[in-house]
């Protein structure tokens, strides 16, 4: 008997029981007004009389649907003009104390505070959304809210507009005020428009959270819930035409611990961002002559898994605005002004040494178009050019110097359509394009998308077909093309859920050029089942329950091994959050037993890896405290299977001063016991292993001081120690085991040190303008002789050559409309 069917239709039959109910919709008439309102927070300028009133805020944590205390209640007013939108109010409280307050210093810093906030989905679809937020010390966030995938709705905070907030504490609470220019959201040009909205504000110290149209968590989706803006008429959007010109500095001194200016490096840097609307619907985001030297410092590591490190974006122009070129999953940002295609594939004689070999592709300039109709079509388009890259190679006899060539000049673009439609549904087209010149190949891949949901918003059925072609990648000059589907099922409302989801890919498909891949050749199938409770009752706000199930096989054998099966696995897990506001958490799992044909690093091996189980617990203390703190510990064990065991213990905590000055420092540790895996050794033919001991150490401390709202320093320092102590060698036979090489080599150990320092000085002097002073330390100590004393790697790096860079950066925001108001009010004084 086939259990799959009759598990999908139990699982269907009790989604029915534990489906929600959607709330009715509130309306808010839309009020217009001719006042001009001082934005300082204050609500008391006689043009607040033309707004409409919001009233009766609900909760919906942690107690939904209860009505908001009369003492803590909330008082909204939004009313609209020809320039844009004004949105104020009060916050009550019992006292000043019961005000949650921190000073971030910076631009979407969330921080311990108290906010309220506006999201509007102009289109009123349900999907796309833009938010603005304010804490009772003025600071701001923004937000684009993008169409939610299998994990839920994201929020993309990179997204950031131009406007303007106030906002003041007194003896019974605080008030806010915000204006929003139309040129700092997007909207169609009907006459007669209705938009989706809601407001949302919460309270850090009892976590309570209200919205003014009632949310139900139960029910997929926070715009599925929204209230309704009704009647906004005659307004237009306004030309969007904003230049960011910058001008930068920088310092280098290398080594910084060796006196002299010799030493010592500078250049001076200027470009320019442009942001142009286009029409009501698209944007076009430019940037000539790009300086990312001032963003944060990367987390390395020793990887020693068989792929990549993946990390994080941090350059604002592909950070922000780029919704539509993550669907998919096809584009890596970081590929782009990446490590060079051939940064080591060139010859060098042996009177000869490279003396210069740069680790990054240069970025000439990228453009994006991206934007949505009122029929809700999404265009988004990103081209992007990097510079060709050498490497310099001397003769060391006669210091005659040549060049090699690392990375030829090279386009990246990606091309994304999307359409909206009904019950929150969407379909997609993604195409991403790596033009080189010269002999290298080129790369391209297609994908098409769906997310299809019922009308009730319970059920979705989704998927991607994916083709990708490396055109004159095979020896013959020919194309390689591959293929590759993911299709998923699942319940997304009510107290039960569960997601049904299988992915292939064949042996040729890849979309490494442009995105971040790791493998291929894989057909996987998975389960997700999760139950929540988040009615308090007893000890508890919620507590929420999800059972895990995978399994992997190779979608095609790689010859001449005989097996196809890859791993497969099950797990438990909770958490919970108790009145105290405390979180507890727990999981417990088990990896059956494991065929890794990605380890040797040579097609048509394997290694067979042991069963492993796998415990966990962790705790987080209230948050909104002075002092809190969160532990997380980790136990696994491999059964029979070398004595193989290890921990992840990941300790963090934070105190506040005040609400201007507070420190952070998170502490990770990874030993790994007895951990078998593939090591390199110079010179040797086989595929070698070694059991070894392998200890992780991440030290991570973190201060911010705010002098205001708009002014703060960050102070980040990173120490990473990673060591491998290599006990017994091994060969890799083709059955996928090990028999044991005698020499013991210990130049095959590894002691890896990396140290950061990320100072940064930030001042927005106006709206959208900034000063940037930024201090940035990176060492690197690494050796083939263990340390076991983390002090004594400590005071090796830092003791090493580092690399210490100084720069000040400034950004100024020019908006056409409003530079031409200025001189045309000039101009009429003049007269």
């Amino acid at each position: 008997m086939k259990l799959g069917p009759v598990i999908l239709t139990a699982l269907i039959c009790l989604s029915f029981v534990a489906s929600a109910q959607k709330t009715p919709q509130r309306t808010l008439e839309a009020k217009r007004t001719n006042s001009t309102i001082k934005i300082d927070g204050l609500i008391k300028d006689s043009g607040w009389q033309d707004a409409a009133v919001m009233t009766n805020f609900v909760y919906f944590r942690p107690t939904t649907g209860a009505r908001e205390e009369y003492a803590n209640r909330t008082v909204a007013y939004m009313m609209y003009s020809d320039e844009g939108i004004y949105f104020g109010g009060f916050c009550y409280e019992r006292t000043k104390d019961s005000i949650a307050t921190q000073l971030t210093g910076t631009r979407d810093g969330f921080g311990t505070n108290d906010y309220i906030g506006i999201i509007f989905d102009t289109y009123n679809d349900n999907l796309n959304g833009f938010e603005y937020f304010v804490t009772p010390l003025g600071e701001q966030w923004d937000a684009k809210m993008n169409p939610p995938s299998i994990d839920g709705e994201m929020e993309d905070f990179s997204w950031n507009g131009v406007w303007k907030s106030g906002a003041v504490i007194t003896d019974s609470g605080w008030s806010f005020e915000m204006f929003i220019p139309f040129s700092a959201i997007r909207f169609g040009k009907k006459e007669v428009q209705d938009w989706g909205f809601n407001v949302t504000r919460r309270r850090r110290k009892t976590e309570q959270q209200n919205t003014w149209n009632p949310i139900d968590p139960n029910i997929n989706g926070f715009l599925t819930q929204e209230g309704l803006w009704k009647g906004i008429s005659d307004i237009k959007p306004p030309m969007r035409l904003q230049f960011s010109p910058y001008f930068s500095v920088y310092a280098n001194h290398f080594p910084a611990n060796q006196q002299g200016f010799s030493n010592w490096t500078s250049r001076v840097n200027g470009g320019l961002d442009v942001k142009y609307g286009i029409n009501q619907a698209f944007t076009l985001d430019a940037t000539l002559i790009p300086d990312f030297g001032q963003v944060q410092s990367d987390n390395q590591v020793l990887n020693l898994t068989p792929f990549e490190v993946k990390y994080n974006e941090y350059r604002n122009f592909f950070t922000e605005g780029t919704e539509l070129f993550s669907k998919g999953n096809l584009f890596y940002s970081r590929r782009i002004g990446g490590s060079p295609l051939h940064m080591y594939d060139f010859a060098v004689d042996s009177n000869e040494a490279v003396i210069k070999n740069p680790t990054e592709s240069k970025l000439i300039n990228a453009t994006k178009i991206s934007g949505r109709t009122q029929n809700g079509f999404g265009i988004g388009f990103l081209n992007a050019v990097t510079r060709a890259q050498y490497a310099t190679i001397e003769n060391t006899a006669t210091k005659q110097e040549r060049q090699a060539l690392t990375d030829p000049l090279t386009n990246y673009n990606v091309f994304v359509l999307d359409k909206t439609m009904k019950y929150n549904s969407s379909v997609s087209l993604v195409n991403t394009n790596v033009w080189r010149s010269g002999k290298d190949y080129d790369a391209n891949v297609t994908a098409a998308l769906f997310e299809l949901n019922d009308k009730k918003n319970t059920y979705n059925l989704g998927g991607k077909l994916a083709t990708s072609n490396r055109f004159g990648l095979l020896p013959d000059g020919s194309t390689e093309t591959g293929f590759s589907h993911e299709l998923h099922f699942s319940k997304t409302s009510g107290q039960f859920n569960f997601s049904l989801s299988q992915e292939r890919t064949d042996a040729k498909f890849t979309s490494d050029d442009m995105g971040y891949f790791t493998n291929n050749n894989f057909l996987n199938h998975y389960l997700w089942v999760h139950y929540t409770w988040n009615k308090p009752k007893n000890w508890y706000n919620r507590i929420n329950v999800n059972f895990n199930s995978n399994i992997s096989i190779l979608s095609k054998k790689i010859e001449p091994v005989n097996e196809k099966y890859q791993s497969a696995g099950i797990n438990i897990n909770a958490n919970a959050q108790t009145k105290k506001l405390w979180f507890f958490g727990a999981f417990m799992g088990y990896n059956f037993l494991q065929n890794d044909f990605y380890e040797p690093r040579q097609q048509g091996w394997y290694f067979k890896r042991g069963a492993q189980v796998v415990t966990e617990a962790w705790v987080e203390s209230n948050e909104s405290k002075k002092y809190s703190f969160f532990i997380d510990a980790l136990f696994r064990k491999s059964i029979n299977f070398y004595n193989q065991f290890g921990f992840d213990i990941a300790v963090g905590q934070e105190y506040r001063v005040n609400n201007k000055l507070s420190f952070s420092n998170q502490l990770n540790l990874l030993p790994r016991f007895n951990n078998v895996g593939y090591t390199y050794i110079s010179g040797s033919s086989n595929i070698n292993f070694a059991r070894r001991k392998v200890n992780t150490i991440e030290n991570i401390l973190s201060t911010t001081y705010s002098f205001s709202n708009k002014m703060g320093i960050t102070f980040r320092a990173r120490h990473y120690l990673s060591t491998v102590d290599n006990k017994e060698f091994f060969i890799l036979q083709k059955n996928g085991e090990l028999t044991a090489n005698a020499g013991y080599l210990p130049a095959a150990n590894q002691n890896a040190n990396f140290f950061n320092i990320d100072m940064v000085y930030t001042w927005q002097f106006a709206p959208g303008s900034f000063l940037n002073v930024v201090w940035k330390n990176a060492t690197q100590y690494y050796t083939n002789e263990v340390e076991r004393s983390y002090f004594k790697n400590f005071r090796n790096t830092i003791s090493s050559d580092n690399n210490n860079n100084l720069s000040i950066k400034v950004i100024y925001f020019l908006d056409y409309l409003s530079v031409r108001k200025q001189l045309h009010g000039n101009k009429t004084e003049h007269k």
